[in-house]
């Protein structure tokens, strides 16, 4: 079981996890939606498409632009669909 931790607190917890460049991708209904906002920030992966970014907020911790997802990821990237990633703010044990 792949658990991601902000602040002391579990944001998501999967047992299927996809592991792609070094990170691993939670199902984004594992994700712990009361604890996140997205924001207007868009990065472009030249395989992956165009990701979203979430901000992060526990307690009053907050990690801007920690998490990141690909809503319509280019075909052969199939395996982030639906699926997000956290940046090292974010702690990820499995």
């Amino acid at each position: 079981m792949a658990t991601a931790t902000f602040n002391g607190r579990v944001i998501a917890e999967s047992d299927d996890t996809t592991f792609v460049e070094g990170n691993h991708y939670f199902p984004l209904d594992s994700l712990d939606r009361s604890v996140t906002t997205e924001t207007d920030r868009h990065t472009s992966c030249p395989w992956k498409g165009v990701a979203s970014y979430l901000t992060i907020e526990v307690d009053g911790a907050v990690a801007e632009n920690a998490a990141w997802f690909y809503p319509e990821p280019k075909d052969g990237a199939e395996q982030v669909a639906n699926r997000v990633a956290f940046y090292p703010a974010v702690t990820v044990t499995d």
